[in-house]
């Protein structure tokens, strides 16, 4: 009877310490493979075994380090160059430890700086002020448009 690894509840028939195919870390984090090969390119921590064919074997400790990564980017809220410069500040082992679920430290990676974090949208503008140049603008375009009517004929 297989049993079901630590690292991926309901997964059967694999250890913990087994490598894992590109299209099992993406069920896993619950992320297309694309963005995967998409983080390996902006991240160079994540260096998954390559065979032939071009076929990515995935780490246990590559698993963790994209967890980690997935984790700060879909939850905590960081950006991409966020991410990277927490991997270079607090190494790899950190972020790795933070997709394991391991506490690392409220001040090393919880709370991105306001720096990693994606910029907040513009404040709306004033609804009138949104209305007066929404109305110039479509008479402009009716303008051209008649003006465009009249050299077409």
């Amino acid at each position: 009877m297989a049993v079901a690894s630590p690292r991926s509840p309901g997964r059967r028939g694999k250890s913990p310490e087994a490598f894992r195919t590109i299209s099992e870390v993406a069920g896993e984090l619950e992320v297309p493979q694309h963005v995967l090969r998409f983080w390996e390119s902006k991240f160079t921590q994540v260096k998954p075994l390559k065979r032939g064919g071009g076929r990515r074997y995935y780490r246990p400790e590559d698993v963790d380090l994209l967890r980690g990564i997935r984790h700060l980017l879909y939850v905590d809220g960081y950006t991409i160059k966020g991410v990277q410069k927490l991997l270079r500040e607090n190494g790899v082992k950190a972020v790795a430890a933070g997709g394991r679920g391991q506490d690392v430290g409220a001040a090393d990676v919880a709370q991105p700086p306001a720096s990693a974090k994606a910029p907040a949208a513009a404040p709306a503008a004033a609804p009138a002020a949104v209305d007066e140049r929404l109305e110039a603008i479509v008479e402009e375009l009716s303008a051209l448009r008649d003006l465009l009517r009249r050299r077409g004929r």
